[in-house]
């Protein structure tokens, strides 16, 4: 895989995955606008996620039977036309079905990391995934940054229209930039959706969905309800200082990016625990968000890092472990992902009505420390050490690592010299 493709990859998962958090910076005008509660403004970002769990049940095992590259450009086009139903919409039932069909559709993040994967030799699958994934980290937060900006220019609906653009035009460079990954098809579509819910039968599979669900539980806790308190006392920050506060968040790209290569040399689980300890802690700073906007940017920018490393960590492994089905099990895990992220952002806005930030920080901790829970479970009790012995088995598989040799071959030369020299002096 070349540096162009990562990097058109990268943009296509930023984008698609811009769509369904670029609300959060803009909830309070949108829901003046539409006539919606500032306590429900929330489901503005939760219809998006739930559209995105319907279709990486329906749609992202499709990968492993179609044209990766076919079904990528479509879902980008369809991206567009739910974002420009949410742009234009009268009225509030109109948003939110623009945003659960752009979040439908918003799923070709898998199709392109299942993508990804598929064109990736082993011993550089991980780091190809933290690049590509890095554009997941650029697109929740950069997307802040742009919709706060454009809000103040052309309003909440101008952002909206923006990225419906956008996503236009990548689905035509995608359908003229990327290889063909064509699919045979022999398998019945549903044999596949079989094979995507027995996933949630395997320890290995359950135990990182899990974590996956409360870390970005944690995640939305922050993102969705961020917004409200930075534009009340004592702040008054407008939608683009807001959005200002994705560009801390921005180090999770970089988390992302190195997270990859810590997976490749088989440290995925020690650093999937060590990120936990680093989310939890990071709501202390998180919580004085009353008193210091700065120490407020260190707790979002080592949450954000924290989320990646532990994201990156558990697709790997996975897609590792299950390289015969790779969208099916991207998507199945994305279901814990989805579910996660979509309970943070409609319970943040609740929570904080009812006990302001303070209440929302308790929440995020609290989700965070259910995911090291669930981490030390499946890392530490007898019976349950199969992530471990998966990763020692993939560090014994690429000896050629330290030799420079990216087949294998010349390591297998040296070893049957090395034979037959002894062979002779017998």
């Amino acid at each position: 895989m070349g540096r162009g493709t990562r990097l058109l990859l990268a943009v296509v998962c930023g984008v698609a995955v811009a769509g369904v958090y670029a609300g959060q910076p803009v909830l309070g005008p949108m829901g003046d606008d539409l006539g919606v509660p500032r306590e429900s403004a929330g489901w503005f970002v939760a219809a998006g996620q739930l559209g995105y769990l319907a279709g990486l049940v329906l749609l992202v095992p499709l990968g492993d039977r179609l044209d990766r590259r076919r079904l990528i450009a479509g879902h980008l086009g369809l991206v567009a036309v739910g974002l420009a139903v949410t742009a234009a919409a009268p009225v509030a039932w109109m948003a939110f079905a623009g945003l659960a069909a752009a979040g439908v559709f918003a799923v070709v993040v898998q199709t392109t990391v299942a993508y990804t994967a598929s064109l990736s030799c082993p011993s550089e699958r991980g780091r190809n995934l933290g690049v590509v994934t890095s554009g997941v980290v650029a697109g929740i937060l950069g997307a802040r940054v742009v919709t706060g900006t454009l809000s103040d220019l052309w309003g909440w609906r101008g952002s909206y229209f923006a990225l419906a653009a956008l996503a236009l035009v990548l689905c035509v460079l995608c359908l003229v930039a990327l290889p063909a990954d064509l699919r045979t098809g022999a398998e019945p579509y549903g044999r596949t959706l079989l094979a995507f819910f027995g996933l949630f039968t395997r320890p290995l599979f359950l135990g990182r969905g899990l974590s996956a669900f409360f870390v970005f539980a944690s995640f939305g806790t922050l993102w969705s309800g961020l917004a409200l308190p930075l534009a009340g006392e004592p702040w008054h920050l407008s939608e683009t200082q807001i959005g200002l506060f994705g560009i801390a968040g921005l180090a999770g790209a970089w988390g992302a990016a190195r997270s990859g290569r810590w997976g490749d040399a088989g440290h995925a689980g020690r650093v999937t625990g060590i990120a936990l300890v680093l989310l939890l802690g990071s709501w202390l700073a998180i919580g004085q968000l009353g008193r210091s906007l700065v120490v407020l940017a260190v707790g979002v920018l080592v949450l954000d890092f924290a989320v990646q490393v532990v994201h990156v960590s558990n697709q790997h492994l996975l897609t590792a472990t299950f390289a015969d089905r790779t969208s099916t099990t991207i998507g199945a895990y994305m279901v814990f992902y989805s579910l996660g992220s979509a309970l943070g952002a409609a319970a943040t806005t609740r929570v904080f009505a009812a006990w302001g930030w303070p209440g929302s920080t308790i929440l995020g901790a609290a989700l965070a420390f259910c995911a090291l829970i669930v981490w030390f479970t499946q890392w530490s009790v007898p019976g349950a050490r199969s992530t471990r012995l998966h990763q020692s088995v993939l560090k014994r598989r690429r000896p050629w690592r330290r030799t420079g040799d990216p087949g294998g071959r010349r390591s297998g030369r040296v070893r049957g010299r090395r034979r037959l020299r002894t062979a002779g002096s017998r």
